[in-house]
């Protein structure tokens, strides 16, 4: 009867210390966490919007963190993130581009575009997260971001920053969904290429990996094959198991000749 009784004494003792536990294993922040997330989210701005290429690419996470739009696809290296501030509108002025005409390269939304005054430095909900922090940012009429920071020796950094139009978000889209699809089409094994285009300041980054568009049946992906010419061009669909492919379509490079 001691030895049960024991026994019952300890469970209940382990029953309360699990209670008190994070269940989750969440990362608790603190005030000064915050305070840097929100700092690392304003210095994002300023990179971005004063072409400051280098310092852009050093707010990621090393040896993996990236930028995600769908017009721009999962940029990763710190090379592509140069290139891709290298290559935005702003940072290019063309002067025979007539006034609001579109940027060739296509640029990141939520970014002042030419002349225009720069928009206010949104505010991102921090919340914890097991892996460091995750937050959202509204960019009003252009969406919002949704990021996950992780926390380096240099202090907290970006381990993904994705823009989730509102268009996107009127279908429910969410940067997971776009990881899961990116999952799917095989962004992650190094068989896509990086897209470059000509502009009137020369050739300039436009896209990494697979790039998205939404179609009435889900998302449509593109994707450009390393080492072919050739590309993929791919419609998704939402169903009960997770995003599956409706059609997968091979283009070989000769389709695209006049």
């Amino acid at each position: 009867m001691v030895k049960a009784n024991w026994k019952l004494t300890m469970l209940a003792a382990l029953g309360v210390f699990a209670a008190l536990s994070p269940v989750s294993g969440q990362t608790q922040l603190t005030a000064q966490d915050r305070g840097e997330i929100q700092e690392l989210v304003a210095r994002y701005a300023r990179a971005l919007g004063t072409c400051a290429a280098e310092e852009y690419a050093d707010l990621f996470a090393p040896g993996g963190g990236y930028f995600f739009s769908s017009i721009r696809g999962e940029v990763r290296t710190r090379e592509a993130l140069i290139l891709l501030v290298q290559s935005e509108r702003q940072c290019n002025p063309a002067p025979t581009a007539a006034a609001g005409a579109p940027n060739a390269a296509g640029a990141a939304p939520g970014v002042a575009r030419g002349n225009a005054a720069p928009r206010p430095v949104p505010t991102a909900t921090i919340e914890p997260s097991p892996e460091g922090a995750k937050g959202v940012a509204s960019l009003g009429n252009a969406g919002s971001y949704e990021d996950e920071y992780v926390k380096t020796p240099k202090g907290w950094r970006f381990k993904a920053r994705s823009v989730i139009t509102p268009q996107e978000a009127n279908v429910k889209l969410t940067a997971r969904d776009f990881t899961e699809i990116r999952r799917l089409a095989g962004n992650d094994r190094g068989q896509f290429d990086d897209v470059f285009v000509d502009t009137p300041n020369g050739r300039r980054f436009r896209s990494s990996g697979v790039t998205f568009g939404l179609v009435p049946e889900g998302v449509k992906g593109t994707a450009v094959l390393r080492n072919d010419g050739g590309r993929y061009e791919d419609v998704y669909v939402r169903t009960a198991g997770g995003w599956r492919y409706q059609s997968r379509t091979y283009v070989p490079p000769a389709s695209d000749a006049k």
